[in-house]
């Protein structure tokens, strides 16, 4: 069976050090473990490097050395995504406020990734959403549909 090639944006990252929010913490621990026993194949992009710049520097370097420990492979952000992400826009699926996770989105399809995994329930890992952006994507030629699903529903892990 073919390894899922799963987008991972930054709040699943985040997600490993949210004392805060120990479930969600507890199943994105698991679904690494997953990871690191090779059942998938992961993928980033500059995206999430931009999003980690933003957070405190010591937070920054930790989640920097996280992500280098799995050596994902990184996705390039080319005129294909950018002309997608700005799709999502311009049929307000999301706002110039959120072009980083339309760019994640964008990323994911153009790519064709199996999943794109996150927390932001808000603007991503939710069904009305994925429904929308898989709607846009077939706007543009992308056939294959994209997942937008949290940790726990790749990986098998329960609350």
């Amino acid at each position: 069976m073919k390894k899922l090639k799963l987008y991972i944006e930054t709040s699943v990252w985040n997600f490993c050090f949210a004392d805060d929010a120990p479930e969600k913490k507890d199943i994105t621990l698991k679904f690494f473990e997953k990871v690191k026993a090779g059942d998938y194949e992961i993928f980033v992009s500059d995206v999430v490097f931009q999003e980690i710049g933003k957070a405190d520097y010591e937070k920054g370097i930790i989640l920097s050395e996280l992500i280098d420990q799995f050596n994902p492979q990184k996705l390039i952000i080319n005129e294909l995504v950018y002309n997608l992400a700005r799709g999502y826009i311009i049929e307000g699926i999301l706002t110039i406020n959120s072009i980083d996770d339309a760019t994640h989105a964008a990323l994911a399809t153009v790519y064709e990734m199996d999943a794109l995994i996150s927390w932001n329930l808000k603007h991503l890992a939710n069904l009305q959403r994925m429904e929308r952006i898989n709607e846009v994507n077939m706007k543009y030629g992308y056939t294959k549909r994209l997942e937008l699903i949290t940790p726990m529903e790749v990986s098998d892990a329960e609350i």
